[in-house]
């Protein structure tokens, strides 16, 4: 295992470069095979433009959920639970085991949420374990827990088919989270990726007497910095406007307000969506926050982290576009459903899933793109509905251990690049793919 994720570290090294340069390389991969699928340069320009503005709706709902989920993990009470946690461990294997687990944990409440708090954790880590621990491969750790995001409360797929209204609603009715998220199925895989993953990551340490990388010294010199006290500001001298940015009152109202109304929605049957996630982390972060000048300071913070999915995700939807108009993404698809079975179906639509998530890393968009033909291939087959979906959502997460999208809010708290953590992640790739390629025949 050692081995193998070394040879892997060692091709990311030298050879991963950002990750939009990613993105400039599938655009133009793109673009090359929808000329050789016969359409004119120009058509498949019209595609790759027409689509750059098709998920500007989910890309402001998955910025709001960095966002929210980044300002929550910096309240007070979170931050310092997550400081504290990263205390607990008193070895390198347990560094590595809990950090991970931590990040499962968080993922599979929110991947916005998951992101920043493992990230926290790991820099933590860092700081706490500095010269006894191989950072690259603790922040990598952190990663790896990522992988559960989508069998969670924040996966977009199963929230957005428990959506009454949403657009294959016809198709394949709305389907509960109970059949999909809370399904005994899916919560078997997540706790055998849990028993699998940290023990993988473990094996791939350095030897005792091999180099380890610590944190940068240039990252603990902003820690120092960044934990500095502010001065307080006399009451005397705050005027009636910083009285009221340093009040405690106005979040606790506008939290209260958002607990009431999810209170009321979840009374009344309201589904869990994507729009419901987002409130939710609203208002648990205002409600923990101590007044509106440091929930605007943490939701700023959470902006900045947001940068690459503001940028990147416009460029996706273009390669989706692409994909669509020419018809690849039908021919994956399709090219695994023709030699499905019922029973089949989900294993080959999560490795479908896994390729087209290589060129659209978006699980709402993703499903734009493969669901209907998965629906479609369900009905004709007769197949399970809500695990066909799961599968999708399964496929999505599990290549993200190899697709640099998701890494940049996480690697911006840790202060790594790309190719410090993605050769131990390719491993997990493995690793996982045997787990939930089996569940999904099996179980």
């Amino acid at each position: 295992m050692r081995y193998i994720s070394n040879v892997f570290s060692r091709i990311a090294e030298r050879y991963l470069p950002d990750a939009f340069i990613f993105v400039f390389a599938l655009t133009l991969f793109v673009f090359i095979l929808g000329v050789f699928k016969g359409f004119s340069p120009k058509e498949v320009l019209d595609f790759w433009g027409s689509g750059f503005f098709n998920i500007f709706e989910f890309t402001a709902q998955a910025t709001l959920i960095l966002v929210t989920g980044f300002a929550l993990a910096h309240t007070p009470i979170i931050n310092k639970g997550l400081k504290a946690f990263a205390r607990i461990p008193k070895n390198e294997v347990q560094v590595i085991i809990a950090t991970t687990l931590v990040m499962m944990a968080c993922s599979w409440f929110s991947w916005g949420f998951g992101l920043i708090a493992g990230a926290i954790v790991a820099r933590e880590m860092g700081i706490v374990h500095h010269g006894k621990i191989h950072y690259p491969l603790v922040v990598a750790s952190s990663y790896a827990g990522f992988i559960v995001w989508h069998a969670g409360y924040g996966g977009a797929i199963p929230t957005l088919i428990a959506t009454p209204g949403h657009f294959l609603e016809e198709q394949m009715g709305v389907i509960s989270v109970s059949e999909t998220i809370f399904a005994p199925s899916t919560l078997i895989m997540v706790g055998v990726l849990a028993v699998v993953i940290p023990l993988s990551l473990v094996f791939m340490r350095p030897k005792q007497h091999e180099i380890r990388t610590s944190l940068p010294e240039s990252e603990l010199i902003k820690e120092e910095t960044a934990s500095a006290i502010e001065p307080d500001v006399s009451k005397e001298m705050m005027t009636p406007a910083t009285k009221l940015e340093e009040s405690r009152f106005v979040p606790l109202i506008l939290g209260a307000m958002g607990i009431l109304y999810l209170l009321s929605h979840f009374a009344g049957g309201g589904a869990i969506t994507i729009n419901i996630v987002i409130l939710s982390f609203f208002a648990a972060g205002l409600l923990l926050t101590p007044n509106v000048r440091s929930y605007i300071k943490s939701f700023t913070g959470g902006a900045k982290s947001s940068y690459g999915i503001i940028m990147q995700f416009p460029f996706y939807a273009a390669i989706m576009a692409m994909m669509v108009q020419t018809g690849m993404a039908a021919d994956i698809a399709n090219a695994f459903v023709s030699i499905a079975t019922e029973k089949t179906l989900p294993f080959f639509g999560f490795i479908s899933a896994g390729i087209v998530n290589m060129f659209v890393p978006s699980g709402g968009g993703q499903w734009a793109v493969q669901g209907p033909i998965m629906v479609e291939a369900a009905n004709q087959l007769g197949a399970d509905m809500a695990k066909v979906a799961i599968a999708v959502s399964w496929g999505d997460a599990w290549t993200n251990m190899i697709q640099p999208f998701w890494t940049l809010p996480l690697l911006a708290i840790a202060g790594l690049g790309i190719r410090h953590i993605m050769g131990y992640t390719a491993v997990i790739l493995l690793v996982s793919g045997v787990v939930l390629s089996l569940g999904l025949l099996l179980l």
